[in-house]
């Protein structure tokens, strides 16, 4: 077998596994991996506004709004607008989407970046660096991405809205 023919099974297994886990999570819990990651950095941060939680995540602020949208529509997430200055609006967890937080799974990529800080500097900084290369290689650089683990439910939180 080719190498380019072992690297893409690799990268395929990879695939798999992250939507094996992102199916099993939506069954348990009825969220994507981005809606938890959204409703996660709500309960993290005090009262944050959208903006501040896209910044956290590492998504633009117009993913992080059409997410926080279906949240608030399914009664998990609130939106109130400040006191001091009303154009800000700040993000806080129902009481139902605190209750979900709490009995969701955790996501893989903890399991992930456990076994990854457990590696050397300089094999995390191979990896770090062989892993940008297959992303630059398939023109992938600009796409919108977190630090989550997951496969093509941030493009249908986006057209679900």
């Amino acid at each position: 077998m080719e190498k380019y023919e072992q690297l893409l099974i690799s990268l395929r297994r990879i695939i798999r596994a992250i939507d094996i886990h992102s199916r099993q999570l939506n069954k348990q819990s009825g969220l994507t991996g981005p809606q938890l990651m959204v409703m996660q950095k709500i309960a993290q941060l005090e009262a944050p506004l959208a903006k501040q939680v896209a910044q956290e995540i590492t998504l633009s602020p117009a993913t992080v709004t059409n997410i926080i949208d279906r949240l608030e529509s399914r009664d998990l997430v609130i939106r109130r607008r400040s006191e001091s200055d009303k154009r800000k609006v700040h993000l806080y967890l129902s009481e139902a989407g605190k209750s979900l937080l709490e009995s969701s799974p955790k996501p893989l990529q903890e399991h992930f970046i456990k076994r990854y800080q457990g590696l050397e500097t300089w094999e995390q900084s191979q990896l770090l660096s062989a892993v940008e290369r297959i992303a630059s290689m398939m023109d992938a650089e600009e796409l919108d991405a977190a630090p989550v683990l997951l496969v093509g439910q941030i493009q249908d939180d986006e057209s679900q809205h």
